[in-house]
């Protein structure tokens, strides 16, 4: 009897040492989870640190920018000048901060904390001068504009560190999200910014109706001309996912950012007709439209016209890129196109 107890005794002390070792072994290998009260940004998995093909070590993020170059930043810069100003709005949403930036872009938000950077231009006049006298330690550019990439000569000349990014659809700015949080250490953002956006997204997708092909023409309306836009724009992907046909993109060219074919359109007749608007003076965009398309007699039959399905973009979200703020213009997009399922 004895030894019977004896060795009972040894079976509870083996459970409980593995016990605890199993605990241990388990709080050990948890990833870090932010809490509400927490301002420590979370551990994130080693899936999410090579998202979009950057990667990470403890002082630098590695990507391939632009221009197809590998680039490798150190974290943390603390000297930076933005000259593009959706990548500004990116940047500081994504715990950046700045000394050097370009003036407000007209219809644009303000951004919240940039009041104190210096101005260093405009977009189609940036100073180059200014920029070097801040002696910046990163430049932000974007990589589709001739007359930015005219000053990466100098950067490199200065030894300035730069991210030269292009920005079309919403993954090319889940990629500068990602990038931004990494390069300022705020994966909690990133989390906030992207993962929670495309969720949100998704959402507004699978909840638009599978069985509707709806005909679509994306007209660009400046002061000087009109032009239309396929599925490879901004506003194109986003009606796309929504399960809409872009007639521009079978056009064989007639319609595209150098043509704009009335007789085309004429022909697919488009359930629906979206405006994007650029330029300061909305009077003679105005003007422009009446001009070139609607002065045709021809325009009012058009379904979209009689339907009243054709729409003048608001600029903030469909102009300016949505960043943040692209589940509420997928949202916006497809309460026009489908009022009895979104409301």
């Amino acid at each position: 009897m004895k030894n019977k107890k004896i060795l009972s005794l040894l079976l509870v002390l083996i459970l409980m040492a593995t016990t605890l070792t199993a605990c241990k072994t388990k709080e050990n290998n948890e990833p870090i989870v932010q809490t509400e009260g927490n301002s420590q940004p979370r551990e994130i998995n080693e899936d999410i640190k090579e998202e979009y093909g950057i990667t990470l070590t403890d002082e630098t993020v590695s990507f391939v920018d632009g221009r197809g170059e590998e680039v490798t930043l150190n974290k943390n810069p603390e000297k930076v000048v933005v000259i593009y100003n959706s990548y500004l709005d990116i940047w500081m949403k994504n715990g950046g901060k700045v000394i050097g930036k370009l003036e407000d872009s007209v219809g644009q938000e303000v951004i919240p904390g940039t009041d104190d950077a210096e101005i260093v231009g405009a977009l189609g006049s940036i100073s180059l001068e200014k920029i070097l006298a801040l002696n910046p330690d990163l430049v932000v550019l974007i990589s589709t504009q001739k007359s930015q990439m005219e000053l990466v000569p100098s950067f490199e000349e200065n030894n300035i560190p730069f991210i030269a990014m292009e920005y079309y659809v919403k993954e090319d700015y889940f990629k500068l999200a990602r990038l931004f949080s990494a390069l300022n250490e705020r994966e909690d953002l990133y989390e906030e910014n992207v993962l929670n956006v495309k969720n949100e997204i998704d959402s507004i997708i699978d909840k638009s109706p599978k069985d509707k092909e709806n005909k679509v023409l994306i007209m660009m309306a400046s002061a000087k001309s009109v032009t239309a836009r396929g599925s490879e724009s901004t506003v194109g992907e986003m009606l796309k996912d929504l399960k809409t046909i872009n007639i521009a993109d079978t056009s064989n060219d007639m319609l595209s950012d150098k043509n704009f074919s009335i007789e085309k359109i004429l022909e697919e007749d488009p359930d629906f007709i979206f405006v994007q608007t650029t330029g300061n003076d909305m009077d003679k965009v105005m003007e422009r439209i009446k001009e070139d398309v609607e002065s045709n007699p021809a325009w009012a039959s058009l379904s979209a016209v009689k339907n009243d399905r054709y729409v003048i973009l608001p600029k903030d979200l469909y102009m300016f890129k949505p960043n943040h703020r692209y589940a509420e213009a997928y949202e916006g997009l497809a309460k026009i196109l489908y009022p009895e399922v979104f409301k």
